[in-house]
């Protein structure tokens, strides 16, 4: 609990609620603590690490290495993920979004709150959504960033949603001249690419960019699709893609392949993979249907069928968990809410934020211009949630900073953007 600045906090604190799923809130809010600087003059920001995340009995099973592991076939997935089970110090069943609400019900009792504000950022989106489904009367406001409808499963949507994000940041740097001087093949630049590393894949040595000792990479299409996706979520990742596109398709791979083992390390470290597989195997997997995996869009992306062949290769091993009968069902809520939506989110398009906003009566839906995952770190977007917060209401909310908002300008060569 990070205490009020105020001698006499106001009686509703806010919960932080982290996403991933398997990322811990205390390391969510150490790198994000600026942006509730306003709230926390007033009220108490209470930051709780979900079972199986942070210290709350970390669930986490290292991956082999972090670019070699996307080259799994079903066979090793499964194979990996028996090892991952072996290895765990808890039963995954019980780490599932319906046991942690009832945890978050315990600690606000506990604590001795009667009403708290809810934020949360992507997976948190759905936890926040349950928790206010099963306590409604425990809740005062609620904002979701990067929002997962209560209906969806992820799994099929994500292909295309990464796709459409990639074609968004493609198109940006099309529409703006000195990106275009810079790169105006771009687009089949990215086409060479993909059918040249679909032939044949590419042994490169580069310098890890973390230890800088000299290692081997055998870069296949994966790695590609891998940091394509990688650096979609971020507006700042977003805008080396044309540069690092161009010099891997002039056969300089190694910038991206670099900046992809970089990312996809953060990412491995901040995620309790163990954590994340019980969420998705018991909330997600179970529920794609057969005619979501007929999609011809998911062919058509870069990620193809990798991402959700992946997720069912693991979840044919991993326990189902516990999960509320209601869980996917539709949420009608009296609760005032704010969602947060980037117009280039790669994993939960603005198209999500527009379906969860039917579940709340009082609903105001921001999409900021140019942006990826998550808009908490955007200072707008937080003065936007102090306020709302503050004042509990949708209708007279002042959001006139939105419009005026940019994505980065993007990186034209290793030296920056333009002038």
């Amino acid at each position: 609990m990070i205490p009020a600045l105020r001698r006499q906090a106001l009686p509703d604190p806010l919960f932080i609620i982290s996403g991933g799923p398997g990322q811990a809130a205390s390391d969510f809010y150490l790198s994000s603590s600026y942006a509730f600087e306003a709230l926390r003059r007033d009220r108490d920001l209470v930051v709780i690490d979900q079972r199986g995340t942070g210290k709350s009995n970390r669930l986490d099973c290292a991956l082999p290495d972090e670019l070699e592991s996307v080259r799994f076939d079903a066979a090793t997935t499964k194979t990996y993920t028996r090892e991952c089970l072996s290895k765990l110090a808890g039963d995954p069943r019980f780490y599932s979004t319906s046991v942690a609400v009832r945890d978050l019900d315990e600690i606000r009792a506990a604590l001795g709150y009667h009403k708290i504000n809810l934020y949360g950022i992507s997976y948190g989106t759905r936890v926040a959504q349950h928790y206010l489904r099963r306590y409604p009367g425990q809740v005062r406001s609620v904002v979701l960033d990067g929002i997962v409808p209560v209906e969806v499963a992820l799994g099929p949507e994500v292909a295309p949603a990464a796709q459409s994000a990639l074609d968004a940041i493609l198109d940006r740097c099309l529409s703006q001249p000195e990106c275009r001087t810079a790169f105006p093949e771009i687009r089949n630049e990215l086409e060479r690419l993909r059918s040249d590393l679909t032939r044949n894949s590419i042994v490169i040595t580069i310098p890890d960019p973390r230890t800088a000792i000299v290692r081997k990479l055998n870069f296949a299409y994966m790695h590609l699709a891998v940091a394509l996706r990688l650096h979609s979520y971020s507006d700042d990742t977003a805008s080396l893609l044309p540069f690092l596109i161009h010099e891997a398709a002039e056969g300089r791979p190694q910038s991206l392949a670099a900046q992809a083992l970089l990312v996809a390390h953060d990412l491995n470290n901040e995620i309790a993979n163990g954590m994340h597989n019980a969420v998705v195997c018991t909330e997600d997997v179970p529920f794609i249907s057969q005619a979501a995996l007929q999609d011809t869009a998911i062919d058509r992306s870069y990620l193809r069928r990798y991402f959700v062949a992946t997720l069912q290769a693991m979840c044919s091993v991993w326990p189902q968990g516990e999960i509320d009968d209601d869980f996917h069902a539709p949420l009608d809520s009296a609760i005032p809410a704010l969602l947060l939506s980037g117009a280039n989110d790669p994993v939960t398009p603005l198209e999500y934020g527009k379906r969860a906003a039917h579940s709340f009566k009082h609903a105001k839906h921001i999409v900021v211009p140019g942006k990826g995952h998550g808009q908490l770190s955007n200072p707008c977007i937080a003065r936007i949630m102090s306020r709302f917060i503050a004042e509990n209401v949708v209708s007279d909310l002042d959001v006139g900073c939105v419009a005026k908002q940019a994505a980065a300008p993007f990186m034209l060569s290793a030296t920056g953007p333009a002038p």
